[in-house]
């Protein structure tokens, strides 16, 4: 038996299973259970004891007290023969129907019975989730109950599951199932359940040939299964021949007598958790390391193919949320590389400047791509709230005053939040979605001044004026050789943002007249939230007028008459009406105009 080696043998495990996913076997006992609720073998002895004696003497509640407190000591005194599991089950009992019923009332709620514990435990849904990434294929168990079936079909698995012998001859092949549950003892409603001595003492040869094909193929990590009662399963693992993989004990299932035995026959290592919620949520966590260090980097195309897989499926959620936000990490992470003061004692220039510029935008090529696809097929916001997420993780990552720092190039840093909030808010706006532009723009908060704990709405923080001014965005050397334009910083964002959607908007004119949408609608949060007022932009351009209405508010007009502006009331908050509103902005902007 190995106990412990120079680092722990969980990453020994992990690191042999990400190296070679399916070769491990899982080997389940009651101790697995716990976490859901389900009370082990010794306690339905101890609550079958106190049954037995609350019927032999049913005014006799000290007695009752006794045999829950030492059972053993109560059954020695007032029962016959060895007090078991199985033994207690056979005189109590006698039939195998009579022993579904008895043992229903411990494994499922009755009609009258609320208690949410009776779920799959921490460790269902970790091994679920090992088998669904395909690191584990088969799942060996001596409970009856169906809490790892239930955890399987959760994450999307539906394994073949074998709970009675004569299932084994036409089952599918262990290498060929996705996943395959054997339970050895069979399930609590089947009335072939296995649970007496003479039941538990040998296996048809059915279960044994299967056995000695998964301890001789498989490596087996052993959870919650003490060895102290099946004498049969002990049997078979003393009779595995095969090395090939090793075998993994909790340390608190295996401190028994015949584990030890087991263990020391099969040079098995005992796994240090204090649980079987902590062994498979711990090895889950080391695998997904393991992945992120050794996954190539995802392609653009890679990368918005599998948001279009995880989007529908309400299973993948959590799948969806690791892969926007494993990009989300990537820009956070470039922002964080791009240096806010002189380095080396450089002057900051304006072509400094601009290199940070075009730095904060690349960081945006991958994720762009996957919030425009994401907010477009999301089309009734059943995940809003990773959109939101993502725009606040940036703003908190570019909004955030270092000890030191060049104002152009920590303002530089609210680019990619600003992108973000851009391609959210016009793929919205192009789906119907006034809500989700006003929710991003306006729940989202960020810091405006360094040292102030107030935040400020993302409208606010993301303000043309907080990011880099007209009277210094027209001297950014990309400028050179040209006239400049009126609006810089408006041009600047138009030009960059325009490559994100050649494919969702194709012609150039509709995708001006989105963007200047974007723009106005910005303006009118701004208005209506503390801070700058509307910022200018080339929507209030002399070409982005018709008549004396701007072209943009029109649209936002068409919005309103087609039902797809209500959102905005609550901006408003009844002050004034949509139409007041988009008046009071009208006159706003005209001032804004630069002829």
């Amino acid at each position: 038996m190995v106990v412990s080696q120079g680092f722990s043998p969980l990453v020994s495990l992990a690191t042999s299973m990400h190296s070679q996913p399916g070769v491990y076997a899982v080997l389940l006992g009651s101790g697995v259970s716990t976490g859901a609720g389900m009370l082990t073998g010794w306690g339905v002895v101890t609550e079958l004891v106190a049954r037995v004696a609350a019927a032999s003497a049913p005014d006799d509640a000290d007695a009752v007290s006794a045999a829950r407190a030492d059972p053993e000591s109560w059954w020695s005194e007032n029962g016959e023969g060895e007090l078991g599991y199985s033994s207690l089950l056979e005189q109590l009992a006698p039939s195998a129907a009579a022993r579904q019923g008895l043992l229903a009332g411990f494994f499922e709620p009755g009609s009258d019975d609320e208690t949410p514990g009776r779920q799959p435990s921490k460790a269902h849904r970790a091994i679920a989730e090992l088998v669904r990434r395909g690191s584990v294929k088969v799942i060996v168990t001596t409970n009856f109950d169906r809490l790892m079936e239930q955890a399987l079909d959760a994450v999307g698995v539906s394994p073949q599951v074998i709970s009675r012998p004569e299932a084994v001859k036409g089952m599918a092949p262990l290498a060929h199932s996705n996943a395959t549950v054997i339970k050895l003892h069979g399930d609590y409603r089947d009335l072939g359940t296995r649970n007496t001595p003479s039941e538990l003492s040998d296996y048809p040869a059915e279960w044994t040939g299967l056995l000695e094909q998964v301890f001789d193929e498989y490596g087996l990590i052993v959870s919650g299964w003490s060895a102290d009662w099946d004498v049969a399963l002990v049997g078979a693992l003393e009779q595995s021949t095969s090395r090939r993989y090793p075998l993994y004990w909790d340390q608190r299932s295996s401190r028994g007598e015949a584990a030890k035995r087991l263990l020391t026959g099969r040079r098995g290592i005992v796994l240090p958790a204090s649980s079987a919620d902590d062994l498979f949520g711990e090895l889950v966590e080391s695998l997904e390391a393991l992945d992120r260090l050794s996954a190539p980097p995802l392609t653009t195309a890679m990368a918005v193919a599998r948001l279009k897989r995880y989007l529908p499926d309400p299973v993948r959620r959590i799948d969806l949320h690791d892969l926007v936000m494993g990009v989300v990490d990537a820009v956070v992470d470039s922002i964080a590389a791009q240096p806010v003061t002189a380095v080396h004692g450089a002057e900051v220039t304006w072509q400094v400047v601009d290199d940070a510029i075009d730095a904060h935008v690349r960081s945006m090529d991958q994720l762009a791509p996957l919030l425009i696809e994401g907010v477009w097929h999301d089309s009734d916001g059943v995940h809003d709230r990773l959109w939101v997420d993502v725009v606040q993780r940036l703003v908190d990552a570019g909004a955030t005053f270092p000890p030191q720092y060049n104002q152009a190039l920590r303002s530089v840093r609210l680019i990619p939040a600003f992108v973000a909030v851009a391609v959210i808010s016009i793929t919205a706006t192009r789906r119907n979605r006034e809500g989700l532009l006003l929710t991003v723009a306006t729940e989202v908060e960020g810091q405006t001044h360094a040292g102030f704990e107030q935040r400020a709405p993302a409208a606010q923080v993301l303000h043309y004026q907080r990011l880099f001014s007209d009277d210094w965005a027209k001297n950014l050397p990309r400028w050179a050789g040209t006239n400049g334009w009126v609006y810089p910083t408006s041009h600047l964002f138009t030009s960059e943002i325009r490559r994100f959607f050649t494919d969702l908007i194709p012609d150039q004119e509709e995708f001006l007249a989105a963007y200047r949408g974007f723009e106005y609608r910005i303006g009118l949060i701004q208005e209506f939230t503390p801070g700058f007022h509307a910022m200018s932009g080339e929507y209030v351009g002399e070409w982005a007028w018709r008549g004396e209405e701007p072209q943009a508010e029109l649209a936002l007009r068409k919005q309103a008459e087609r039902g797809y502006a209500a959102a905005w009331a609550a901006l408003f908050d009844g002050k004034v009406t949509i139409d007041e509103a988009l008046i009071a902005q009208r006159a706003i902007l005209k001032k804004y105009q630069r002829w």
